[in-house]
């Protein structure tokens, strides 16, 4: 049984350790808060795996290689909702939903009708929407427990000193990587969560505006999670511009968001390299698995397999390049 070591307990870093022990590998995971928590970038992410959408803005690996998340983590055990994403605009922003429909693809237009039987309670208020049914989501706090917790009773060993690592390697601490990769930069990402009891969504909705989109996923016990803000920053401050925003867009898609309960305000940097795309990088010894972007929950399963297959079977992944430091 070949030794592996993962540094870093985030979405990367537990996918990574997940494709190791299905190949037999005995595996230490090093993070100094091993238990995922507000510590880590993962703990702020929407939980939408939405490859289509993605294409308004992404490049075509994102595409391709996201269609395969949602299988993969319902075989990890996580519950998947597999319910589509609904994309909507405000009335004077509708020339916003036809750029949309151009830049994506896999996406059915919906009337009045049709928005009232996919989301009753959005009843009146849309003339037109798409909807991307081949698309789904996941609470990301329950997935990364889940992983956590399927990697400890396959007998995983977690730990908070890094030590020597032993056996092959995988660095996957996100933006603190930086000591290793130079052209690694944070973007920072503003979220809030919100409770409503007067308002029900199945599936995860996004509406569309010029100046501040916004994405709302349904969670459970009447739980929203509203994001987010894409700025070309590492501060993790959380702003008042931001969350106004946020909240603004919640109202306009329904008034009942005016009434909800705010439960948390979040902020974290995101790694991305310059093209947006993730990397898996050889140093020495090590494998670096980064830049996902905001993409993690979407490609970590993807990249963890390229880097898996790299270390132990010698391939070259399609995101892997040589260290340019």
């Amino acid at each position: 049984m070949t030794r592996a070591t993962v540094i870093g307990a985030g979405v990367a870093g537990l996918c990574v350790a997940t494709e190791l022990v299905a190949r037999g590998h005995d595996v230490t995971v090093c993070d100094p808060s091993p238990r995922p928590g507000p510590h880590g970038c993962s703990w702020w992410a929407g939980g939408m795996l939405a490859p289509f959408c993605e294409g308004e803005s992404a490049e075509e690996p994102v595409i391709r290689l996201g269609q395969e998340a949602a299988d993969w983590w319902a075989a990890q055990g996580v519950e998947v909702q597999r319910r589509g994403t609904l994309v909507l605009t405000l009335g004077r922003d509708r020339r916003e939903l036809d750029r949309f429909a151009r830049r994506t693809a896999e996406h059915v237009t919906q009337d009045a009708n049709g928005i009232a039987e996919l989301e009753p309670d959005l009843d009146g208020r849309f003339e037109r929407a798409l909807l991307f049914p081949g698309e789904a989501h996941l609470d990301p706090r329950a997935a990364l427990t889940c992983l956590r917790d399927r990697l400890e009773a396959a007998g995983v060993r977690f730990r908070a000193e890094r030590g020597t690592p032993e056996g092959l390697t995988f660095d996957c601490r996100g933006l603190s990587a930086r000591d290793r990769l130079s052209d690694l930069r944070g973007v920072k990402g503003e979220m809030a969560v919100l409770r409503s009891h007067d308002i029900r969504l199945s599936r995860p909705v996004r509406l569309l505006h010029p100046r501040y989109p916004l994405y709302i996923v349904p969670r459970a016990d009447g739980l929203f999670m509203l994001g987010a803000t894409q700025i070309e920053s590492e501060d993790r401050r959380r702003s008042v511009r931001s969350v106004l925003e946020l909240l603004s867009a919640a109202y306009a898609l329904h008034p009942a968001f005016g009434e909800a309960e705010l439960v948390e305000i979040g902020a974290d940097a995101r790694p991305a390299f310059p093209d947006n795309l993730p990397r898996v990088r050889r140093r020495g010894d090590t494998f670096h698995v980064n830049g996902l972007f905001r993409h993690g929950f979407l490609l970590a399963p993807a990249l963890a397999k390229m880097a898996v297959a790299a270390a132990c079977d010698g391939t070259t992944a399609e995101f892997m390049d040589e260290d340019h430091d």
